[in-house]
């Protein structure tokens, strides 16, 4: 069983990788920009946190140590294209104050793995899937995010027992049967958010859907997920 699901995972990653190409994820100049994007993205879109990354940069705050002097008001006002930028803000602010507690970025991204991560998920507002992100896009470490899409994409491939699957469960799919590769894990993050995007949607776009030679949902048969399994 083992050996089958590291071949269909390895099987999608080439056939994703194929049909869209290499993603060159996380864009980002420099980790702290990476950190910053990873918790402006929860709930919007990246084209929105562009234009929040783009005005903390010309206001030049775009460092850990301009953003931990900078009013709470003023830092909620440069990122607000990114939506609930009261919210994010907070949070911004609370994950900065950890780092400058922690002796610097660089520190904070040579702590152990499991240290690091157990480390951000205690910032306030700061969840798996960001704490996750920032591991893997920031500090290399072979991690694997696991976002709505995964979710979706796997459970309609029949390699999760459904959409509301535990996280770990489901970052355990990946690291359990794939080399421990932070550039493999990145690029099929990304991958997997770009079909997910384009064809594995909410309404699945199957025609001419690169992956449904490997799909039990033939193509043009409805593709329907139980809400709730339970």
């Amino acid at each position: 069983m083992a050996d089958r699901t590291r071949d269909r995972l390895l099987e999608l990653y080439q056939t994703l990788l194929a049909a869209y190409g290499p993603q060159g994820w996380w864009p980002g100049e420099g980790p702290f920009e990476v950190v910053v994007g990873a918790v402006l993205t929860q709930a919007t879109s990246w084209r929105n946190v562009e234009q929040a990354l783009v005005n903390l940069k010309a206001a030049g705050t775009l460092s850990p140590e301009a953003m931990a002097n900078l009013p709470p008001d003023e830092l909620a006002a440069l990122i607000r294209p990114a939506g609930f930028f009261r919210q994010k803000a907070r949070r911004l602010a609370e994950l900065v104050a950890w780092i400058e507690r922690s002796g610097g970025l660089s520190s904070v991204l040579r702590l152990p793995t499991a240290e690091l991560r157990a480390s951000l998920l205690a910032v306030p507002g700061i969840g798996p899937e960001t704490a996750d992100s920032i591991l893997l896009y920031a500090a290399g470490r072979p991690v694997f995010v696991v976002d709505a899409y995964t979710r979706r994409i796997l459970t309609r491939l029949g390699l999760l027992p459904h959409e509301h699957a535990p996280y770990p469960e489901v970052t355990r799919l990946f690291t359990d049967h794939l080399p421990p590769d932070p550039g493999l894990y990145g690029e099929y993050h990304a991958l997997l958010v770009r079909h997910g995007k384009e064809r594995c949607r909410k309404r699945p776009r199957c025609p001419g859907c690169p992956v449904a030679a490997q799909c039990p949902f033939p193509s043009g048969s409805t593709c329907t997920l139980d809400p709730d399994p339970r």
